[in-house]
């Protein structure tokens, strides 16, 4: 695809009679630093959305969201959330699935999906390859004992999902937590999901936060492998001393946790990112209060 810089972009604006109009709204079209438009993951109003839908996604708009990732629709058909994000003035791209529900699901969830008008399914949440030896196997816990050969078998259902997916004119994705950089006998499960899956038919969407909790670094992924990922999480934590993945340290607003975001979009500025989704799964403040705080530092941020 040609991507225009922004120069040339403001350039070609300002031509027009509404290019002053539009520079006025450049804060509210492109978030930086990588020129893209704001999005978020609406697992971050998760606990607002079953109550006040329409006016959850009217407020994510007013403080300069503009595309969303959604992650469950609470009983509404395509055509209600489609109405709903209208009205709203957001464009939902892409939703969030577990394996364990989409396996049984794959036609009605592609269905649901383009009805809707989404580019992206993903899978969020892996499975294992025999859930009835695994004590819990639903839970978090369970997850950071996977085998490799539990990842090797998730990769090989990512590319069978991601064909049909495909076939149906969008993309199929994977989007990390901690598990995934586990190893074993000194392979990364991360590593060999990349190895493992065809880039035609699965694309990767990294959770940089979570990447950095399992202490990876995002921006060298970035850099190793530009075409495999598509997406971003953006969020940031309070890193300390002796956290780990099973003692997750807790949420931050942008720019108030831990983690240098400037080499982590350097590298993304060099991959192929065409969605960059602000997350934040807990909040010490009103949530809109700290979902403001993340998006200003986005349309602020020059890497």
């Amino acid at each position: 695809m040609l991507r225009v810089s922004r120069r040339t972009f403001l350039k070609s604006i300002s031509a027009s009679g509404v290019g002053l109009a539009i520079f006025s709204r450049m804060p509210e079209l492109m978030a930086y630093p990588l020129g893209l438009p704001l999005g978020i993951q609406l697992y971050s109003v998760r606990d607002f959305l079953p109550k006040h839908y329409d006016g959850t996604l009217r407020q994510l708009n007013a403080i300069g969201y503009r595309e969303v990732e959604a992650a469950g629709f609470f009983g509404r058909s395509a055509s209600q959330v489609r109405e709903s994000m209208n009205r709203a003035g957001l464009r939902c791209v892409s939703a969030h699935y577990s394996l364990k529900d989409l396996l049984p699901k794959v036609d009605e969830t592609i269905e649901y999906a383009k009805n809707l008008g989404l580019d992206y399914i993903v899978c969020a949440s892996p499975w294992f390859k025999d859930p009835a030896s695994v004590k819990d196997a639903g839970s978090r816990a369970a997850r950071e004992h996977m085998t490799l050969e539990d990842w090797r078998w998730n990769a090989d259902q990512f590319n069978r999902i991601g064909e049909r997916v495909h076939a149906a004119g969008m993309c199929f994705g994977y989007h990390n937590h901690t598990p995934e950089f586990g190893s074993e006998n000194g392979v990364v499960f991360y590593d060999e999901l990349l190895r493992l899956t065809d880039p035609a038919k699965v694309t990767m969407e990294l959770d940089c936060g979570w990447c950095t909790v399992a202490g990876k670094n995002p921006a060298e992924y970035l850099s190793e492998h530009p075409s495999r990922f598509s997406m971003l999480h953006v969020k940031d934590f309070k890193l300390t001393a002796g956290v780990t993945p099973e003692n997750a340290p807790p949420s931050s607003e942008l720019g108030r946790g831990t983690i240098d975001y400037r080499p982590i979009f350097q590298a993304a500025k060099k991959a192929q990112i065409k969605h960059a989704f602000v997350e934040q799964e807990e909040f010490d403040m009103p949530a809109m209060q700290a979902l403001k705080i993340d998006a200003e530092y986005m349309q602020k941020f020059k890497a």
